[in-house]
């Protein structure tokens, strides 16, 4: 793949499928590529690797026709068969270890909670990394670190920092005022009465905040 290009990382849509609402990965996918989302990222905790497979190829497939930036959540060896742009590990999934199955090609996102961590993720070949902002059901175990925490991370490091936990349309725009490239979201388009429309909104709330009203 090219250069990694944090513009990429503005408006990620993580698709949780039937844990967050009655819509499935395919269909949140589907909205947020319609919708303008620069990222997506596949976390199914609850499919096995055989299942994930081939939906992760699908998504893949479906996300470089778009030019859309295409991660998979935890699972290194799925997102690289898969074909995935790259991958996005916790503190607990060996970060080093993931960087080295990608190799140097692919996109390593990093969950952090800290500077201290930042600079071992920066070590560890991060690409980029994710600070969770505020707590969320979606993943009850992150701790958020409150804007003053993206703030923190993103003075640490020269790495984009991507902000997820808690964000909708009415303080993304918080988020990016605070160092974050970009915003990621789960609930703000899963359970969106219009999840096209959702992202469509989200997409036009970062891009004024980042003075970017031409991209």
């Amino acid at each position: 793949m090219a250069t990694f290009d944090p513009r990429a990382l503005r408006v990620y849509v993580v698709t949780s499928g039937t844990l967050v609402s009655g819509r499935g990965h395919r269909e949140i996918a589907a909205a947020a590529i319609e919708g303008g989302a620069t990222a997506i990222q596949l976390r199914a905790p609850e499919l096995d690797d055989p299942a994930l497979l081939p939906l992760a190829r699908e998504l893949a497939s479906r996300c470089r026709e778009s030019g859309v930036l295409f991660i998979v959540n935890d699972r290194v060896d799925v997102a690289m068969a898969a074909g995935a742009d790259g991958a996005h590990v916790g503190q607990d999934d060996e970060p080093e270890a993931a960087r080295a199955t990608l190799g140097r090609g692919r996109v390593l996102g990093i969950s952090v909670r800290d500077a201290e961590q930042a600079r071992a993720a920066a070590a560890a070949g991060a690409d980029y990394l994710g600070v969770t902002v505020w707590p969320t059901a979606t993943k009850p175990e992150a701790v958020g670190e409150g804007l003053e925490g993206v703030a923190a991370v993103a003075a640490s490091t020269p790495l984009p920092v991507v902000g997820i936990g808690g964000i909708d349309l009415s303080n993304a725009g918080l988020v990016v005022r605070a160092g974050a490239a970009g915003v990621a979201v789960i609930s703000a388009v899963a359970a969106a009465e219009d999840p096209d429309a959702a992202v469509r909104e989200l997409r036009a709330v970062v891009d004024r905040s980042m003075g970017r009203d031409d991209v």
